[in-house]
């Protein structure tokens, strides 16, 4: 089905346009840390075999190098505490984090990152730059600092 002028502005508005950049942007972020010597082996298997993906990289961007509670990485993230749980339950599978008891209240639990963890949070560090530079050289300086300056003033509005 091909289509219309009256109906292609489903194809580019800003909501699919952005959608579409960000996941090529993290699919990039991810095919480097595959290839990166600093990620463990095992992840860089998983995420070389596509088993690590957009999802996985909320925890990457949300969790506080201190550790946050699971209903706070959620909110942070956007997502559901029953589907952050599941995240949590993998990547500590994986080795990425570990819960432990939360000091201000015995009830709870703190996600934290591992030595392995922080050793993936900086390769991602590492890939998210280097896709941002290569961002930069396909559209131009000039574009991506007003790209950059956008997303900035309508994601704070």
């Amino acid at each position: 089905m091909q289509m219309t002028h009256e109906d292609s502005w489903r194809q580019t508005h800003f909501g699919r346009l952005l959608g579409h950049a960000m996941r090529r942007f993290d699919e990039r972020v991810l095919h480097l840390m595959a290839d990166d010597e600093a990620v463990p082996l095992a992840l860089s298997h998983l995420a070389a075999r596509d088993k690590v993906g957009a999802a996985h990289i909320h925890i990457t961007r949300h969790l506080a190098l201190e550790g946050s509670r699971l209903t706070d990485l959620a909110e942070a993230a956007g997502m559901t505490k029953q589907a952050m749980g599941d995240l949590v339950n993998q990547c500590e599978a994986w080795g990425l984090v570990v819960r432990q008891p939360d000091p201000h209240d015995k009830r709870a639990r703190m996600i934290q990152f591992t030595p392995t963890g922080l050793a993936w949070l900086a390769a991602f560090k590492s890939a998210v730059a280097q896709t941002e530079e290569e961002f930069r050289a396909a559209v131009g300086e000039e574009v991506a600092t007003v790209v950059a300056l956008g997303l900035e003033a309508y994601g704070q509005a």
